[in-house]
């Protein structure tokens, strides 16, 4: 049995067991059961297997059991595919037996809502008192490939071969599919799970045992939902310090949200959420099942790339500026080859070939020419991995050229993968390259995005080290009194009284228990008083009205700007409240900031990720640009410094057309107090600090701010 330390004992069961049992076994082929069976008789599992069926002797040659309990000795694993109102009493035979992990197959739980829901919940209930895991209900099954194992205990048609990359499935089709396209590629599988409703055994179980686990270099998951994504969060930037995880997130647009809830029976959080996570986790997202396996190809058989520098080789020019227009599309940066590496080149390539970046050798170049050019290339500093592209000619032997490829990059610390396109020896040349560890693919452009995703792990390992959250410069005590008389105030009050808002009183200091800069305010009942206030200030001054509900001040007039004296501010206070149609409580008269770049910071806590911190182009920009990028609190200082290098308006921020450049340090703490103040308070609903004004005089000021809290 696989060593209990190599990966989550408390999976070892699973998927290191020392004997399964199969229940629900046909004597007849082509049913699950009796597919499971053959399929761990055919793999050679390490250990005896029992088949349970109340009908018969014997099934597949081997000695049958009517019940769990009927089965000799001890059962470490127990595969069920009867119907699921059997399962219950199967699960529970399976605690009295003393099994330690089971696999529901079984359909018709969680993912079908009502009743059915709840009896998975029940079943996973009785699997935790008993001490029993359980991957599913309705799963494909598992898969290990550890020699002292073998276990293959799915249904699918295809055994793989032994590997690196560990596989986690929330739907058993694109399992299936994925098998036989990593075999193509080169690719072998650790260890395989398809974990179905996920009712027990979840990824992020998964990856807390692929973290430990020596046979996986690489982690795959197919994804729909997240159960704990707040214990992703933690894990998977862990775990991505040491392993790459590579992700395939299905429910991206509405209508695939909506597939992906029917089908899983969990809710599906919004994509702009999961972005978030996969981006400051480290996990690689990507667009399709083919992407995850060409990208695990790179990460699994070669050296992670150490920059973003790649030199394209090429016999054919079109190939080359395919891979070069693909290159730019995934920030891979195409330097031309030093003085030194041109001279080296010059020595034995044509005066036709063309010597930049794309290296194109011509159409006649030879196994012996890609040996030496590759060769030159790897040996030079001014690259950090190589594409390699073929496309054969009627002088050209692919496999001869594979092999030279071969020779050239093996041992060499930098990636190379390839391309070999066309019909003519193409899929021999790929095959070639595959087995000797070599990523090929039948485009370039496959070839760049691999290697593209590749290269961003690489980058993201190298420049994001910390792993905690800095301490905010928030006073928390001062916090939770505001929130607690704010939430005392909104509970006395009807759930239709739009109060959820803190008051402007509650929220400026609020920000200045968060540390967070605001314009010198005053906070008046009459217009005579907003008078006297102003005057205290200085002028300029703007005066907003204060009324219980009234939250876009600017839409309906409750906002006059550029009062340059008392009797200004004064007229301008008793004009506003004349047009309300809302009580007026008072008025809020704040010292005038001019100039300036406006941005925008903010919380929105969403129901499946919790709170996100965003930051982005704001004031008059806001609805122009839509222009914000997003973290999952709690911040790292990484996770800040890439929300603000992850708007596209960096114009904006570097001074644009006058304004001073914005000091992104104190937007990045701005940013890690929004994380304190939404990580340690769950009532926090929502901030929105528009505009957060950038100047050069008074740094960043937050010129007005709205926080809405979750009723009691």
């Amino acid at each position: 049995m696989a060593d209990l330390r190599d990966g989550g004992s408390s999976l070892d069961a699973i998927l290191a067991p020392r004997s399964v049992a199969v229940v629900g076994v046909s004597r007849e082929r082509g049913s699950i059961g009796a597919e499971i069976f053959h399929n761990l008789i055919a793999s050679g599992f390490q250990g005896p297997v029992y088949p349970v069926n109340p009908n018969a002797d014997w099934v597949q040659s081997v000695k049958a059991y009517a019940s769990i309990s009927d089965v000799p000795g001890t059962v470490d694993l127990a595969v069920i595919t009867t119907p699921a109102a059997t399962v219950r009493d199967i699960v529970d035979a399976c605690a009295a037996k003393g099994v330690k992990g089971v696999v529901v197959i079984s359909a018709g739980f969680a993912e079908g809502g009502g009743d059915a829901r709840a009896q998975q919940h029940e079943l996973a209930e009785r699997c935790r008192r008993a001490g029993m895991r359980m991957v599913g209900p309705n799963c494909l099954g598992v898969l290990s490939t550890a020699a002292d194992v073998r276990l293959n205990a799915t249904f699918g048609p295809i055994n793989p071969p032994a590997g690196s990359v560990a596989f986690a499935t929330q739907s058993g089709g694109p399992g299936l599919a994925a098998f036989d396209y990593a075999s193509s590629l080169g690719l072998g599988i650790s260890e395989f799970v398809s974990m179905g409703n996920k009712a027990d055994v979840s990824g992020n179980d998964l990856l807390e045992r692929w973290r430990r686990h020596s046979a996986t270099r690489v982690i795959l998951l197919y994804l729909e939902s997240f159960g704990n994504p707040r214990r992703f969060l933690e894990l998977a930037r862990e775990v991505s310090h040491e392993k790459p995880i590579i992700a395939v997130k299905a429910g991206r647009t509405s209508t695939g949200a909506r597939a992906a809830s029917s089908h899983t029976a969990a809710l599906a959080g919004s994509d702009k959420a999961a972005a978030a996570l996969f981006a400051q986790t480290g996990v690689i997202r990507v667009e399709s099942m083919r992407e995850l396996l060409e990208t695990a190809s790179v990460l699994a058989l070669q050296p992670i790339p150490a920059g973003r520098r790649t030199a394209i080789i090429t016999n054919a020019g079109g190939l080359g500026i395919m891979a070069a227009d693909a290159c730019e599309a995934h920030n891979l940066a195409l330097p031309k080859p030093d003085e030194p590496t041109m001279d080296a080149l010059r020595s034995f390539l044509p005066t036709a070939a063309s010597l930049g970046n794309p290296i194109d050798m011509v159409a006649s170049a030879s196994a012996e020419t890609y040996e030496k050019t590759l060769s030159t290339v790897l040996a030079s500093d001014a690259f950090d991995s190589a594409i390699v592209l073929l496309v054969p000619t009627a002088v050209t032997d692919p496999v001869a050229v594979a092999q030279a490829i071969v020779r050239a990059a093996t041992g060499m610390p930098k990636p190379v993968v390839c391309a070999v396109v066309g019909v003519h020896g193409a899929a021999e040349g790929r095959t070639h390259l595959c087995d000797a560890g070599f990523p090929a693919f039948a485009f370039p452009e496959e070839a760049v995005t691999a290697l593209g995703h590749a290269t961003d792990y690489g980058s993201w390992r190298a420049t994001h080290a910390e792993r905690q959250s800095p301490a905010a410069a928030v006073n928390q005590d001062r916090v939770r009194r505001i929130l607690a008389d704010a939430t005392a105030r909104i509970r006395a009050t009807p759930e239709d009284a739009g109060n959820d808002w803190l008051t402007p009183q509650e929220a400026h200091a609020l920000l200045e228990a968060c540390g967070i800069a605001t314009p010198r305010s005053a906070f008046v009942a009459t217009a005579e008083a907003a008078a006297t206030a102003a005057d205290e200030i200085g002028y300029p001054v703007v005066a907003k009205v204060i009324a219980t509900g009234l939250i876009h001040k600017t839409e309906v007039g409750a906002v006059r700007v550029g009062l340059r004296d008392a009797a200004a501010v004064r007229a301008a206070c008793r004009a506003m409240a004349d047009r309300m149609d809302v009580k007026v409580e008072g008025f809020q008269v704040q010292e005038m900031v001019e100039g300036g770049t406006e941005l925008l910071a903010g919380i929105s806590r969403d129901p499946s990720f919790g709170a996100l911190v965003g930051f982005g182009a704001g004031g008059t920009y806001t609805e122009l640009l839509a222009d914000a990028a997003f973290r999952i609190a709690p911040l790292t200082r990484d996770d800040a410094r890439d929300i603000v290098s992850g708007i596209r308006s960096q114009a904006l921020l570097n001074g644009f057309r006058g304004h001073p450049a914005v000091d992104r340090d104190t937007v990045m703490r701005v940013l890690l107090a929004l994380s304190a103040l939404a990580d340690d308070n769950q009532n926090v609903l929502e901030v929105d600090l528009n505009p957060l004004v950038a100047t050069a005089r008074k740094g960043i000021i937050a010129l007005d701010a709205r926080v809405r809290l979750r009723r009691p």
